[in-house]
């Protein structure tokens, strides 16, 4: 992997600065979890841990806000909360779940690092409890992930069949030739929304985003957000085994990440969906998914009091 030398002028704080051990005293707290899920893909890949170099990426960046002219020190901590040992199966899924009750109840979002997208049915489980009718989902992802079995394609139809209720589900960005028709029709018999990639073309990201925060959040229920890193275009995410010429910019995903995070029925994210070992040189996949959780980061410090 290439590597940059970290600054180490004192007057430009690296974003590593914000992760913490507990909540930091006049800043909303922001928990973070990484969790390798890696053994069900049916992509094979490779157990090097996306959550660390996640992590080590953030040395890269500062946490001063151009776009919002503030500085996240001042707005937002991370709680972080380590890593899950061995997160695949279901002792997996129970070690996930007890991390998850150790969580300060005051966070205002809680951050999963995945793994692959087999860390969503996991951790939105955790989160929500025996009760997932109350919850609301939103994937940015080229796929459906309604798959038969139990695999990084199929936790939204293994979260489907706990519970959680198709109309309040809203998939974004499904790519063309990367699904089939018997689970596009699965997801139509389940009262799923899809907005495929076509929908960027006439409507602005924050629009796409603000209308599935809509659908999903009804009634004002908490709301679940996927990020699955293959929605991005191949050229941004080549550490994405999945993904596919003709995906989102990394702008637009980082837009999609902050307009959904600044919303308050947003109780948890997670990234998903990147091979360390198959990234570039130049670790343009892990330095995305980095910038995706500042972004979160900024949404929250929009959030109104």
């Amino acid at each position: 992997m290439g590597s940059v030398n970290a600054s180490l002028d004192t007057r430009w704080p690296s974003a590593a600065t914000l992760l913490h051990t507990g909540p930091a005293p006049g800043r909303r707290a922001v928990g973070l979890l990484g969790a390798h899920t890696y053994l069900t893909s049916v992509t094979p890949r490779s157990a090097t841990s996306t959550p660390r170099a996640i992590r080590d990426a953030l040395e890269r960046f500062s946490t001063w806000s151009f776009s919002d002219e503030q500085d996240l020190v001042d707005h937002v901590s991370v709680v972080d909360y380590g890593d899950v040992e061995h997160p695949d199966g279901d002792e997996g899924a129970q070690r996930i779940a007890r991390a998850v009750g150790d969580f300060d109840p005051q966070l205002a979002l809680r951050i999963f690092l995945g793994g692959d997208n087999a860390l969503t049915w996991h951790a939105l489980r955790a989160v929500a409890g025996p009760d997932m009718s109350n919850y609301g989902l939103i994937t940015l992802d080229a796929h459906l992930d309604l798959r038969d079995g139990v695999s990084n394609g199929s936790p939204v139809r293994q979260l489907l069949e706990a519970g959680l209720e198709g109309q309040h589900v809203v998939q974004v960005g499904l790519a063309d030739f990367s699904n089939s028709a018997f689970y596009a029709r699965r997801a139509r018999d389940e009262h799923v929304t899809v907005i495929s990639r076509d929908a960027i073309r006439s409507e602005s990201v924050e629009d796409v985003a603000r209308r599935a925060l809509t659908l999903a959040g009804a009634g004002g229920r908490p709301i679940y957000v996927d990020i699955d890193m293959d929605a991005g275009d191949r050229s941004v995410v080549p550490g994405c085994p999945a993904a596919a010429p003709g995906g989102f910019s990394a702008d637009e995903m980082r837009r999609f990440v902050r307009t959904l995070a600044s919303h308050t029925q947003v109780c948890a994210l997670d990234i998903t969906e990147i091979d360390v070992e198959r990234d570039s040189a130049d670790q343009r996949t892990v330095r995305l998914a980095a910038l995706l959780v500042l972004e979160a980061l900024s949404g929250v410090s929009r959030r109104i009091q």
